[in-house]
């Protein structure tokens, strides 16, 4: 159920046209109360779209109603025209389900530049609105679905109250947040300022450590709502674990599901002066394509780790560095160690350990190895 999980929500996901297949492109998810407390974080790209202009407005005072969410189309450096579109959306939710304008978050996602057709999202959400249930939450999961093999869906129950989530991504997967369209959802009863103090501590921990291909998005957009229909008033650091929960949970799925990705990899900094510092070190492996396309071909060329390491303003001695592959440890400090042919990369799963030995922080970056098919889907992606 997802985003229906939890008491108060209703959700619906439906074909409008907008996308060449047929498939559903229209979601929308309604807070039916009683509380109708909305937090949200935004990507940090400084080319942002329609929908991020309005929906970082629309979250100001901490009231959302409703969220409405379109695939097959980004509504990105579309002008006036854009914009126009996006209110249009946010003005039709609100006629359709009985709420303010103003309190209506708008998402998009799809291909940059192209107009956003306003007659079919009126009428999709028109659709969507009649058809709004609280066994909608998957349908609406396939709706906001791009390049997306399957939708991403997740439920977290605990002390008498619950958290559902549903997310899109599968490329241009990089921090601030990581490409990505997220709704997630509780009964607990909390109030704005308390959501987003929660909701920015998990995606800290979370989205933003997701560094699949080093792009970052324009529409990016994590929102969280609370019906506070379960009457529970939860602690507020326990909240925050659980739904830290749900965002790595979301952001697993993101990581494996990632355009033509055939190596989850996990790379953990350990023993670095700072989390700043354990968070470049990871980052600058992640983002650096001779290792991921090394990766690729089942290499533990630990070289490449050392290399791009090396390009940080970390504080670190590489002839103290040690580095480990799938729990083999083939470099030890700044030298080589145990043979890398014993290092077993056929599996999906890979790990990189780096062991800096300059303190005492440790961060994971979550990445994925640079393949020929991300290439092609990438290369071929507006044809």
């Amino acid at each position: 159920m997802s985003v229906t999980a939890p008491q108060g929500f209703t959700a619906a996901g439906v074909p409008a046209g907008l996308k060449g297949t047929g498939d559903r492109d229209i979601a929308l998810v309604v807070n039916t109360g009683p509380r109708q407390a909305g937090a949200a974080v935004f990507t940090s790209n400084r080319a942002v779209a329609n929908p991020i202009i309005w929906s970082r407005q629309a979250i100001l005072d901490g009231v959302v109603s409703a969220v409405v969410l379109n695939s097959g189309g980004a509504n990105c450096f579309t002008g006036e025209q854009g914009f126009q579109a996006t209110h249009a959306t946010a003005e039709a939710v609100g006629t359709a389900v009985g709420v303010s304008t103003g309190d209506v978050l708008v998402c998009s996602t799809g291909l940059i530049g192209d107009q956003l057709d306003v007659a079919k999202i009126e009428a999709g959400v028109t659709d969507a609105a009649s058809q709004l249930s609280a066994d909608g939450g998957l349908a609406a999961a396939e709706a906001i679905m791009t390049t997306d093999t399957h939708a991403k869906t997740v439920v977290r129950e605990t002390d008498g109250y619950t958290i559902g989530g549903m997310a899109k991504g599968a490329g241009m997967l990089a921090p601030g947040l990581a490409t990505m369209l997220v709704v997630i959802t509780t009964d607990a009863d909390l109030d704005a300022r308390a959501l987003d103090r929660a909701l920015r501590a998990a995606t800290r921990l979370t989205f933003d450590r997701l560094d699949s291909d080093g792009c970052m998005s324009t529409n990016d957009q994590v929102t969280l709502l609370a019906s506070g229909a379960s009457g529970i008033v939860p602690d507020e650091s326990a909240f925050t674990e659980m739904l830290t929960d749900v965002c790595r949970d979301l952001a697993g799925q993101l990581q494996r599901d990632a355009e033509g990705a055939s190596h989850d990899i996990a790379i953990t900094v350990t023993e670095a002066a700072s989390e700043d510092d354990a968070l470049e070190v990871g980052r600058s492996v992640a983002r650096n394509n001779l290792f991921k396309a090394a990766i690729f071909g089942n290499d533990p060329n630990w070289g490449r780790v050392l290399a791009a390491i090396g390009t940080t303003s970390a504080e670190f001695d590489p002839y103290r560095v040690d580095v480990s592959m799938n729990g083999v440890r083939v470099c030890h400090a700044g030298g080589p160690d145990e043979p890398r042919e014993r290092v077993d990369l056929s599996g999906r799963e890979c790990s990189v350990l780096i062991e800096l030995h300059a303190g005492t922080a440790s961060a994971t970056i979550l990445t994925n190895d640079l393949t020929h098919d991300y290439v092609h889907e990438n290369s071929a992606y507006s044809s």
